[in-house]
């Protein structure tokens, strides 16, 4: 389990869990993170650790966030007493309590092979949170693509108004550009869109005339 001031037994690096988030996957977006309150009001922890251990407990959960792989600390009880800028051996000594400053923090191993402290719940949290992140990057992204596709059939309007009420050639368009044009879609893009796509059907109609 991990921190030797503690009274836990050595585990075997192969035994750890691999730390299912890499050093990648950050939450800078988030300032704020879910706290349960009815869970914390009900813990273990808050009716059997001091007002000092719950203080600190709290602490950590907050400086995991920004730590990397997020949702994790470092494996070294000198390096979090910097941290939470308090004495190294009083904080050595409150993490030998049952309800200490470390309660059911574990260590684990990061997928670059560096060993961390890790908290079931607040994995949980991290989870949930990097969860709703890339809902909302997708709830974004299908915002951005449908702004898209409502002016390029406005702009193939303007060239051929028939095309442009043809959902499927707009898409193959809209893949067509987003492969190839990365800044502003100029007239010269449409027309070569456009010379693609003409492409394209001949090709289908050379392909179905075979059969």
């Amino acid at each position: 389990m991990g921190i030797v001031e503690r009274a836990f037994t050595v585990v075997d690096t192969e035994d750890l869990l691999e730390y299912p988030f890499d050093e990648n996957t950050r939450l800078d977006s988030h300032h704020f993170m879910a706290w349960e309150h009815g869970r914390w009001l009900n813990s273990s922890m808050r009716a059997k650790g001091t007002a000092e251990c719950r203080a600190l407990y709290f602490d950590l959960i907050c400086i995991s966030m920004e730590q990397t792989p997020v949702g994790t600390l470092p494996d070294d009880l000198d390096e979090l007493a910097f941290h939470l800028r308090i004495d190294s051996a009083h904080f050595k000594a409150l993490c030998r309590m049952d309800y200490g400053p470390l309660h059911k923090w574990q260590s684990c191993q990061t997928k670059g092979g560096a060993r961390r402290l890790y908290h079931p719940h607040v994995l949980l949290m991290v989870t949930d949170a990097i969860s709703r992140k890339h809902d909302n990057q997708a709830k974004n992204d299908a915002a951005n693509k449908a702004k898209r596709l409502q002016r390029l059939r406005t702009t193939l309007a303007s060239y051929n108004a028939a095309l442009a009420e043809e959902d499927g050639a707009v898409l193959w368009i809209e893949d067509w550009l987003s492969e190839r044009c990365s800044g502003y879609r100029t007239s010269v893009w449409i027309e070569q869109a456009l010379g693609a796509w003409s492409a394209h059907t001949m090709q289908l109609n050379r392909t179905r005339s075979a059969f």
